[in-house]
């Protein structure tokens, strides 16, 4: 596997609350809609893209937010933390255990295999599941103020879920610094 290196005590406490309650105030949370089955869905969780340009994954086109103070911040503590550059972060929220994403590999023609993908997670500790292919679940018990960083093609032989689960949990949210390749998008 290269998972590069997984940090659960990155920000503090204090640091990841702060951290926490400026994103929830900052970013224009949007639930989009997804096409399944011939039916249209709620994706089961609220997203920002953040970035430069638009960008379009299953079937849905993000419109640009612009960086805020706080994502400035933290994106220059993580690029330090995982020795790499980021152009762009996918923030999702998850309001409790029945808010997921399922299985899928952030391998799209616009990112970058070259550079990793950093996942910083803030509120409730949520379960991350990792297989490659169809074979064994590896699991990582994502905490308040975590750092995940999934090595450079990871993705490319490696899909993730943060799955539903039965046990009652609280808000989180999980921002997903990436570099990605616009020249080629536009």
């Amino acid at each position: 596997m290269r998972l590069s290196r997984s940090s659960q005590a990155f920000f503090d406490p204090e640091i990841a609350d702060t951290t926490l309650a400026a994103l929830l105030a900052e970013l224009p949370w949007k639930r989009r809609i997804s096409r399944m089955y011939g039916k249209d869905v709620p994706v089961p969780r609220m997203e920002v893209w953040v970035a430069d340009h638009d960008y379009t994954y299953s079937h849905r086109t993000y419109q640009p937010t612009s960086w805020t103070p706080t994502l400035l911040t933290v994106k220059s503590e993580i690029e330090a933390a995982a020795d790499c550059k980021f152009n762009s972060v996918l923030v999702n929220r998850y309001e409790n255990e029945r808010e997921s994403v399922g299985w899928h590999a952030d391998n799209e023609l616009q990112m970058s295999h070259e550079h990793p993908i950093a996942s910083l997670s803030l509120g409730a500790t949520r379960r991350f599941e990792m297989r490659k292919s169809s074979g064994p679940i590896q699991t990582i018990e994502l905490e308040h103020g975590s750092l995940l960083v999934m090595g450079p093609g990871m993705q490319r032989e490696w899909r993730h879920r943060v799955p539903k689960t039965k046990n009652a949990c609280g808000l989180r949210v999980n921002l997903t610094f990436r570099w990605m390749i616009f020249s080629e998008m536009n």
